[in-house]
């Protein structure tokens, strides 16, 4: 079998499930391409040892505007940037979208920006059309509506097209034009997907209401639990923060308006009279990174913020309580993190939070309340009990929660469903 895997601009969870997929079906024997921008599989939120080779393949003599923002050093057109060991493009005689090595994803770079742009998502769609004509996929599986979108448009209406497998990831704007955009967005894939995986309950029930034939719940698990943090690492950590007796409240979220982590710096406020305050941690990285340290400076907020960090696990054993205050969220990979480590956890009650959760193993609040939110964090700090209730629910939650062989299972059983015979 052959699958492409098509992909938009993704700032971490996203890009690491598809690499997941990409990586564990290609170790199975499945053919596989990898279409996505080039920055989505250099952001630090992919591993440094996960991160493929960008491949230049656009045909001698032509000009593909989609590759014109590839940074330099990245391997496109510079061999510098490839990793040892590596071609940068498929082997002589091969076609596009398969390597001879066997078990490894072939790259290519496709501009698929985060927000509609005419002019690019046109050329993303001829590109898109050259490479599968070439690769000769039977499965096109795309990740999130817009790379859906336009993967369906590349598809076209043949009768030798590949099946298109959809997996919603995000809740589309509610309103404004970007919101009408993704409205025409949603009916396309809608229309076109032979399959619609959806991360959470509620955007499983609007594609139904949009006329999506077969629709299912996408299989998103975390990363395999690491080794156990050493006390040495975990003293060096809180030296590091200055911890000292404080309690440690910790998000994890990409610094963006859906992680609601405005409502979080607000709950925070009303902590500050205590002895010792506790310690907001927010690691991270976004386009709110300076407003939200500015409020917490303002709210007088004892606060750290981190960054990105490749050392989540020891942050989870560093924390009293792990905070998730989005506005929304699929089956976000910090929740599954926070119930194998077996930490009491408070997160708003939107999408597929509950899911994961059950109501035992974590305190569920409203999204945007800030007053039920510091209220709950409280009662963890100050009801060990509680605390330690949480704690057991979340490691016997955490028993019931999809392994990676779980999700590569649900990929395959999707595919040989909709592969052409």
């Amino acid at each position: 079998m052959r699958v492409a895997y098509v992909l938009g601009t993704s700032a971490g969870g996203t890009a690491r499930h598809v690499r997941m997929l990409a990586d564990g079906l290609a170790r199975r024997g499945v053919v596989v391409s990898v279409y996505a921008p080039a920055a989505t599989w250099t952001t630090p939120a992919v591993p440094a040892e996960a991160r493929p080779t960008i491949t230049t393949d656009v045909p001698a003599g032509t000009r593909d505007d989609t590759l014109a923002d590839v940074p330099a050093g990245t391997g496109e057109g510079s061999p510098g940037g490839v990793p040892a060991g590596t071609r940068e493009g498929p082997p002589a005689g091969v076609p596009a979208g398969t390597r001879s090595d066997a078990g490894v994803p072939h790259f290519a770079a496709v501009e698929i920006a985060d927000r509609p742009r005419p002019s690019r998502d046109l050329a993303a769609v001829l590109r898109l059309r050259r490479l599968l004509a070439r690769s000769r996929p039977d499965i096109v599986h795309a990740h999130g509506l817009r790379a859906g979108a336009l993967a369906a448009l590349a598809i076209g209406s043949g009768t030798a097209r590949p099946g298109l497998v959809v997996t919603v990831h995000n809740a589309a704007p509610a309103g404004g034009p970007a919101g009408a955009v993704y409205r025409l967005l949603e009916h396309l894939v809608a229309r076109k997907a032979g399959q619609v995986l959806c991360v959470s309950g509620d955007l499983e029930a609007r594609m139904r209401r949009l006329g999506a034939r077969n629709v299912a719940r996408a299989v998103v698990p975390a990363p395999p639990a690491p080794p156990d943090v050493s006390a040495e690492t975990l003293a060096g950590l809180r030296s590091e923060l200055g911890i000292g007796r404080a309690p440690v409240i910790l998000a994890v979220a990409r610094l963006a308006p859906q992680k609601g982590l405005d409502t979080l710096v607000e709950a925070a406020g009303h902590w500050q009279d205590r002895g010792p305050a506790p310690l907001l941690v927010i690691a991270g990285t976004g386009p709110l990174q300076a407003e939200l340290a500015r409020r917490a400076e303002a709210g007088q907020v004892r606060s750290r913020f981190l960054g990105h960090r490749d050392d989540v696990p020891a942050l989870l054993a560093a924390a009293d309580v792990v905070v998730l205050p989005s506005v929304w969220e699929g089956q976000p990979l910090i929740v599954q993190e926070t119930l194998r480590a077996g930490k009491p956890l408070v997160a708003s009650r939107v999408g597929g939070i509950p899911d994961l959760t059950g109501e035992d193993a974590a305190l569920l609040i409203p999204p945007g309340d800030a007053a039920a939110l510091s209220a709950a964090v409280l009662s963890v700090l100050d009801d060990p009990a509680l605390s330690a209730r949480l704690s057991e629910s979340a490691i016997k939650q955490a028993g019931t929660l999809p392994s990676e062989d779980d999700a590569l299972d649900a990929a395959m059983a999707a595919y040989h469903h909709l592969a052409p015979s």
